[in-house]
């Protein structure tokens, strides 16, 4: 079903894709939007080792809500910030594509718990986290992309 990499000598294993899903903050999801155009929008995410998926917080309404309860399938893309060639003026970073299914998480203590998991990916303060989650946990929607395939692969732009 999900296409192999062309340049097979370029991708990633498994454990270097999980790597940078687990260290990198944000990425761009894509879902299927308004009169069938793609909609792709940054967020920061959290992937969920014990589980492989990862997650994401939102408000409860909007034009990427409408578009995941309309149509559950989406990607994930992500890449690191890279290291400069040899030559010095060109990036050589990897990138990794989820694909796969979005779920709204319904309990609620899962999403108290990922959310804070989420916050620990920006800042170790306790006391701004519990203020943030006591200020905003009731009003926050969360989902998760359940992976159906994920390919990384290392670019070089030269």
């Amino acid at each position: 079903m999900f296409r192999k990499l062309a340049r097979i000598k370029q991708q990633l294993d498994d454990a270097e894709c999980i790597r940078i899903l687990t260290e990198e903050k944000r990425g761009v999801l894509s879902v299927l939007g308004d009169d069938g155009y793609p909609y792709g929008m940054p967020l920061n995410h959290y992937y969920d080792p014990a589980d492989g998926r990862l997650y994401f917080h939102s408000g409860m309404t909007g034009h990427k809500i409408d578009a995941i309860r309309r149509e559950a399938k989406a990607s994930f893309c992500i890449m690191d910030g890279g290291t400069p060639d040899e030559n010095g003026w060109s990036l050589i970073f990897r990138s990794v594509i989820v694909f796969g299914r979005i779920e709204i998480v319904e309990d609620r203590s899962r999403v108290i718990e990922i959310s804070r998991k989420l916050s620990h990916k920006f800042t170790q303060d306790e006391a701004y986290i519990d203020n943030e989650v006591e200020k905003h946990g009731a009003r926050t929607l969360m989902f998760a992309l359940v992976p159906e395939h994920i390919c990384g692969k290392r670019v070089s732009e030269k």
